[in-house]
């Protein structure tokens, strides 16, 4: 007898006490039990669910560092004026303004102040103010907007409004809107349709690949009812949070919590009914089946979740308000999609019975086709020279990581924020040849009133700050509990580099000021705040979401050198997507840079689709049976087509991102795109196969698999009577 044979004898069929919570599940009773508690979630939490919109808190200090010094000078701002900002009407004359042009000027001013839709506080209008006493050729008419936790939704409606009165410039003048009011607004328009934009791309991978992989156009309606009853679900849950326990959701984190639902809720199935698939070509009862498959897919799945939902509430500890605030919202998404997965889906697909996967019914005894496809014939290449393919693959990927020497995760200035052109960016580069460039986005200053004029004069000699433009806010209070508030242009762009460091020079001075208690915002010290926390949280983060993963991995596989092994392909893959990706954005797309948190966004993300999970449970319940190497083949040729579509669905939904004509969200998407197709097709199927291939039983290492005799390592998995 074989050492194959001898390990095949010890695998026995699992007997139906070992199915433990799974039979509570999709029992023959406990399947419709489970659907009737569901509707009743369903019809108790729609309601809810719809409201989360509104619930969604959009001003400035819900994305800001919570200890920021921006923050606190927002904060304290209030006590003047209500938080609001300026929308920058910019004419302008090649030749010089005409009396006629003047005199438009003068009118759209006259109509601007009554403007009081949509927040306009068209009341405090300032203007029109000329470039030059002398024969001007630009003018600018600034009109405040409120922005309290309804302004990000009615900011594109206060500017078109502004629009209709003010043209858009004929004869040769031009008229553009631009400053804070103007970019925000184009932004608000471009985050417009985001939630039904990626829902509906993620449906439609979903419907594509489910179409390819099993053939079937019915099996693809039970995982969407699914995952789309653990969506509504889960914001319903979250809007309650968020208004009896003070939860922060904004639209970031209400837009990443669908596809966070929708992908990990789709991958969650993809995987389930593979395994539940072949249960049914051994089982006659499809309870049984289910049963079998919950239990031996189950903890790969709740471990999956787990990473994910643990590494999402790591984010409390983060600095940044928008990034914190998105760790409970995505934990609560994922945990409530797991839950719908491991329940709803399994009752609904027993319900439904084996028609379901028609026209390619699994029947029983039928032959279970994974074990002679592509994967096991690749499985069988790799086994004939692991270390040669897994130092090779590791070399390619740490070769692909050099390019990381051209990222510049330095932040986004406006004008390189956008794929495309807006009117506010043209507006920004026609006010700065007339105008300082800061114009219509000063510093916000608060002081002590018994010092404020030290302050004041501290501010003006400082490198950077336009002299003359001190001066006290429209429609602000003089003073207010013993402070005082006014504002300063900056000579260069608000969103400049050189700003910033006007930024660090105000306050380096004003902080010198004694008894003072000089604090400066505005939006380029928020920029500069957001820039120190968002690195912070880089360094902070990231390694505690590692430390996390190995622990979880730890108690999954109940082993170190395998989780160590697989923390080490996790860190190579993530630096080899962003090297691609830099290079792809330098050279190709022609992108000015990354956004500051865009490794720790695509760092989350890809830990979420980290596919080892189910590849290395797979082969751990295997080696039991056949042993390490032999189990590797098998785990590999069984979980190769689901894992693959599993995470072209996630690639594809990620890179519907790239439709948003924003550079953040495009690099995002391909970034993360691009490291779960590295992942799926290389890391998992080449590297980690390779690795354990290698290494052998020592990578259960301390458990007692680590000391097991197995078979040769060449041994071919299709003879295994497991047919998984």
């Amino acid at each position: 007898m074989t050492k194959v044979q001898k390990f095949q004898e010890k695998r026995q069929p699992t007997r139906p006490g070992q199915r433990g919570i799974a039979h509570l599940v999709c029992g023959r009773r406990a399947k419709w039990l489970v659907l009737v508690l569901w509707l009743v979630v369903l019809f108790l939490m729609a309601p809810f669910a719809q409201k989360l919109t509104d619930a969604q808190d959009n001003d400035a200090a819900s994305w800001l560092p919570g200890s920021a010094e921006s923050t606190q000078v927002l904060e304290i701002s209030e006590n003047f004026r209500p938080e609001q900002i300026p929308a920058i009407v910019v004419y302008a004359r090649d030749g010089g303004l005409t009396a006629q042009d003047r005199a438009a000027i003068t009118a759209d001013v006259g109509r601007l102040k009554q403007l009081t839709d949509h927040g306009i506080r068209g009341a405090e209008t300032r203007g029109p103010v000329f470039d030059r006493e002398a024969d001007p050729r630009a003018a600018q008419v600034q009109v405040p907007i409120t922005m309290d936790e309804k302004g990000w939704e009615r900011i594109a409606p206060a500017v078109d409004s502004v629009r209709d009165v003010v043209g858009t410039g004929d004869g040769g003048l031009t008229v553009h809107i631009t400053g804070p009011g103007g970019t925000s607004a184009d932004f608000a328009e471009a985050f417009e349709g985001i939630d039904s934009t990626l829902l509906l791309s993620a449906m439609a991978v979903v419907i594509v690949m489910l179409l390819l992989t099993y053939r079937s156009p019915t099996l693809l309606l039970i995982p969407l009812l699914a995952v789309i009853a653990a969506l509504f679900t889960a914001q319903a849950f979250i809007y309650l949070l968020a208004e009896h326990t003070g939860l922060t959701v904004n639209g970031q984190s209400a837009g990443i919590l669908t596809v966070l639902v929708f992908g990990a809720g789709t991958d969650y199935a993809l995987l389930l009914v593979a395994r539940y698939r072949e249960e049914l070509r051994r089982h006659e009862d499809r309870h049984e089946a289910m049963a079998l498959a919950l239990h031996r897919a189950g903890p790969a799945v709740i471990a999956s979740g787990a990473t994910v939902v643990l590494s999402m509430l790591v984010l409390l500890a983060a600095e940044m308000n928008s990034t914190s605030g998105l760790g409970p919202v995505a934990a609560i998404g994922v945990a409530v999609g797991l839950v719908a997965m491991l329940t709803l889906f399994p009752a609904l697909l027993v319900i439904v019975g084996r028609w379901i996967f028609w026209p390619v019914i699994p029947h029983l005894g039928t032959e279970n086709p994974d074990q002679r496809g592509i994967w096991a014939r690749m499985g069988r290449r790799i086994s004939h020279r692991p270390r040669t393919t897994w130092i090779a693959t590791a070399i390619a990927l740490a070769v692909c990581s050099l390019g990381l020497v051209q990222m510049r995760a330095e932040g986004l200035s406006n004008a390189d924020a956008f794929t495309d052109k807006p009117d506010s960016i043209t507006g920004q580069e026609v006010s700065a040849r007339y105008f300082p460039a800061g114009a219509g986005d000063p510093l916000v200053i608060v002081t002590n009133q018994a010092q404020a004029e030290q302050v004041g004069r501290t501010v003006a000699g400082t490198r950077g700050v336009v002299p003359q433009s001190l001066g006290l806010p429209p429609g602000a209070k003089p003073s207010y509990d013993g402070k005082v508030l006014f504002e300063a242009t900056m000579s260069d762009p608000a969103d400049s580099e050189a700003a910033k460091q006007t930024v660090e020079r105000v306050r380096d001075a004003v902080h010198a000021v004694p008894d003072a208690d000089a604090r400066v915002g505005g939006g380029t010290a928020a920029l500069l705040d957001m820039d120190r926390a968002t690195t912070h949280d880089n360094v902070l983060i990231i390694p505690l979401v590692l430390l996390v993963v190995l622990l979880i991995l730890c108690a999954l596989l109940r082993a170190l050198i395998a989780p160590l092994l697989l923390i080490g392909t996790v860190i190579l893959s993530f630096t080899a997507a962003l090297g691609i990706s830099a290079l792809v954005f330098r050279h190709l797309f022609d992108y000015a840079g990354e956004s500051t948190d865009f490794p720790l966004f695509v760092f989350l993300v890809a830990l979420g689709i980290d596919y080892n999970i189910f590849l290395t449970t797979r082969i751990r319940e295997e080696a039991t049976h056949q042993g390490t190497r032999p189990g590797v083949l098998t785990a590999l040729a069984a979980t190769g087509a689901v894992i693959t579509s599993a995470g072209l669905v996630l690639a594809g939904t990620f890179a519907a991102l790239g439709t948003l004509p924003m550079v953040a969200f495009a690099e995002i998407g391909f970034a993360v795109a691009l490291g779960v197709l590295l992942d799926t097709f290389i890391v998992r199927s080449v590297l980690v196969t390779a690795l354990f291939l290698d290494v052998g039983p020592k990578v259960w290492w301390p458990h007692s698999l680590a000391r097991q005799e197995e078979p040769a390592p060449h041994a071919d998995p299709s003879s295994s009577p497991s047919g998984v």
